[in-house]
């Protein structure tokens, strides 16, 4: 049945054929290309081929059909010529002051049928047009002989031009692009193109490109022609960004890499990356497509931490065959001389590793991908800034962490890194909250991490938060990406909270109190050099931030008599400090004793008791109030400091623990609910995943039905539905919502993602 719908249709094809009048010699051309043993039906329009079949049967013709003009038979017996860049000519009356093109009246095609595509031929008969203008000459594969007079006109106009219009038919700009092809693969080979004229081609080439590269058939022909020349003439031009990001077909790649492995030196990064590109079996994930610029950033570095100089690749015996496909149809067949290479651009061994190194650095770029695919976000944004991989942090440098790192080198030089809260947030480049919440602290925090710097507080550490109008104090390194806070210091971190509560009680922090509370830092041998680091930057901000008992009372509750007893000495030597004791701080200390559980007439007792251990202290309150006797100087040594050894661990254990369960950094301040978070666990707060987890019980619903669901969490439709949709992407990189205006859709494959 096949077989004589084909005979139907070569019948109708020959019909039309025959009122065209199609020429010999293209049957002639059309049987050439059948094999003997394959029958050929080829249909070519303006759209180059749009139907091919084969067929056993020997005994079928093969026609070729063409909508566009015959070749004309020129009378011009004068042998075309190449006309150099530099050089003048004048056809059909018209000055041209460039060149790059064939003219005359007899230059054969290669393959050995008809005229060359790009030979200008004034004996033909042209009539001026516009060159815009075109017609149905203006094939896929056009040729200036075939052209109508029209348009020779339209094309001799834009030859006669800058030749820059980028509304030009595209197939006036291939037949100027055959005659330098021409010129690049049969006369430079014969040593008839000098290397000024060459390097001069491979301009006019890339100029081209610049100006016609949106056709993706004329960029790809303009390319393989740039890479020829790279081979041909290395040393006269070149081309770093084609060998960077090679074709799936790249001849200069194939190239290198050959020339690489043969002579036993290692893969560098950039080849190895461009192997990744080239490899016909794998394609980049959608993460390295997007972020094009900082995956390549992150494999490089990452091959290079690995391999070193790279890996050697031993020679394969497959050669390497250097195939070039014109665009022009006038130069089928022809050949390049072979370098006898090996060809391992397709060995499965190494690529496979770098592969694997390839999807790591993917897979660390996702978050960055995601938030870099929602609308009007840039890669200037500090959210974005902040998702970069640790390996691209001179990358986020550049995108305006330097300007942070410089601001806060000075703040650590010069005030010991406290720093206003409104300063800070400056650097993030959006409006100051009017809160610090826990999505504001975390990025605080994220911020001074990825420019290399610590924060205090940091609620991830210290338990506790800052305020708009308050302060932080930063410090250099910081915590480092795998911190983890020891029991000592946890203990150390409640005893200065306590201590800086007494400390600043009269407005004042004394050197001595200062000395005090630092010396507990110091002098502790269970701490590690960062977390003494830490605790110095949380000191600093707790005596520049206003003391409150936020959360105190219930924790100190839990501690036993002695416990109790060992935290007052330690308020009391603080007060002592300074070697006076003010009213004020006497009020003070008898707050945090009822804090405590103790009777706070035990205040007087007690400093008495420490005053005479010690041999007094000056005093400025009556003697109703204190003890009164003279010291001029008061100075509370390691000894009085220190909690007696029978109660040292169970007093320092419970500090520990109370440090750790210290203010509350949710988003409330006089919150104090230690239940599940629906905003800490899924991202989202508790309204919006309320109104998410109504949705997702069925596929559709009316608009009205999801404004009563709505209006029952006090949501607007419009604001909840965007904000669910932005988690979804966070989440899973798509929307779960789709609002058509009279239905609200839901996407349970979304729903199944997000779940999983």
């Amino acid at each position: 049945m096949e077989f004589w719908l084909l005979i139907g249709i070569v019948v109708v094809f020959f019909y039309i054929t025959k009122k065209k009048g199609t020429s010999s010699k293209q049957k002639s051309q059309s049987n050439r290309l059948s094999s003997e043993n394959d029958i050929n039906v080829t249909i070519t329009t303006s759209n180059r081929v749009v139907a091919k079949s084969n067929h056993d049967d020997d005994d079928l013709a093969t026609f070729s059909i063409s909508y566009g003009y015959e070749e004309e038979k020129s009378k011009n017996k004068t042998s075309g010529k190449w006309v150099k860049p530099d050089e003048s000519i004048t056809i059909n009356g018209q000055l041209f002051t460039k060149g790059n093109f064939y003219f005359g009246g007899q230059l054969n095609s290669l393959d050995g049928y008809g005229t060359e595509a790009s030979l200008v031929d004034d004996s033909l008969k042209i009539e001026h047009q516009l060159s815009s203008y075109e017609d149905e000459s203006l094939g896929y594969w056009p040729k200036f002989i075939s052209l109508t007079p029209k348009g020779r006109g339209a094309f001799l106009n834009w030859l006669s031009g800058n030749r820059s219009d980028p509304d030009t038919p595209l197939g006036y700009v291939f037949i100027y692009f055959y005659g330098i092809e021409r010129r690049i693969t049969v006369d430079s080979i014969k040593q008839t193109v000098d290397d000024a004229e060459f390097k001069s081609l491979f301009n006019e080439i890339l100029r081209l490109k610049s100006i016609y590269g949106s056709s993706r058939s004329f960029s790809n022909y303009a390319t393989r022609l740039l890479e020829l020349m790279c081979l041909l003439r290395p040393k006269v031009v070149s081309h770093p960004e084609l060998e960077k990001s090679p074709q799936r077909d790249s001849l200069l790649f194939k190239h290198r890499l050959a020339t690489t492995v043969s002579e036993g030196t290692p893969v560098p990064a950039e080849l190895a990356l461009a192997w990744i590109r080239f490899y016909p079996d794998y394609n980049l994930k959608k993460p390295a497509r997007r972020c094009d610029y900082e995956f390549s950033r992150m494999f490089e570095l990452r091959y290079t931490k690995k391999y070193g100089n790279g890996v050697i690749v031993k020679p394969n015996k497959t050669r390497l065959k250097i195939e070039y496909y014109p665009a022009s149809s006038s130069l089928r067949g022809v050949s390049f001389p072979q370098q006898d290479l090996p060809d391992p651009s397709n060995l499965k061994g190494p690529v496979n590793k770098l592969i694997a190194l390839a999807d790591e650095c993917t897979t660390e770029l996702e978050a960055y991908s995601r938030y870099l695919a929602k609308p009007t976000t840039s890669r200037t944004d500090i959210e974005a800034v902040l998702l970069l991989p640790d390996d691209l942090s001179d990358l986020g440098a550049e995108l305006g962490l330097g300007e942070f790192q410089k601001w806060a080198d000075d703040a650590i030089s010069t005030k010991k890194g406290l720093v206003d809260v409104e300063e800070f947030w400056t650097y993030t480049k959006s409006p100051l909250p009017s809160k610090i919440n826990k999505k504001e602290a975390e990025l605080i925090q994220n911020l001074a991490q990825k420019a290399g710097y610590g924060i205090a507080p940091d609620t991830r550490y210290h338990h506790s938060k800052t305020s708009a109008d308050g302060k932080l104090v930063l410090f250099p390194e910081g915590h480092g990406k795998y911190f983890e806070p020891s029991k000592a210091y946890s203990e150390v971190g409640m005893a200065l909270r306590l201590g800086a509560m007494v400390a600043a009680i009269d407005s004042h922090v004394d050197q001595a109190e200062l000395n005090l509370l630092t010396q507990l830092i110091d002098h502790s041998t269970n701490l590690s050099p960062t977390e003494k680091q830490s605790l110095h930057a949380y000191l600093v901000w707790r005596l520049n931030t206003p003391s409150n008992i936020t959360g105190l009372k219930a924790r100190l509750e839990i501690l036993g008599k002695t416990e109790k007893a060992a935290v007052s000495r330690i308020l009391v030597g603080v007060a002592m400090a300074d070697g006076k004791i003010d009213p004020e701080e006497i009020k003070q200390l008898e707050k945090l004793y009822t804090l405590l559980g103790l009777d706070k007439a035990l205040v007087t007792g007690d400093i008495h008791g420490m005053s005479s251990s010690k041999g007094g202290l000056q005093s400025s309150s009556s003697p109703s109030e204190t003890t009164s006797s003279a010291l001029t100087s008061f100075q509370l040594d390691e000894n009085i400091l220190a909690i007696h050894e029978s109660e040292t661990k169970d007093v320092q254990s419970m500090l520990g623990a109370i440090f750790v369960e210290d203010e509350s950094t949710g988003e409330s301040d006089d919150s104090t609910d230690d239940s599940f978070n629906i905003e800490e666990e899924a991202g989202i707060d508790k309204q919006h995943y309320a109104l998410f987890e109504s949705l997702i019980r069925k596929d559709k619903w009316s608009r009205d039905e999801v404004e009563s669901l709505c209006g029952d969490l006090g949501l607007m439709v419009g604001g909840a539905l965007e904000t669910i949709n932005d988690w979804s992407f966070d989440k899973v990189d798509a929307a779960v919502l789709e609002d058509d205006g009279d239905a609200i859709y839901v996407d349970q494959e979304i729903v199944a993602e997000i779940e999983g």
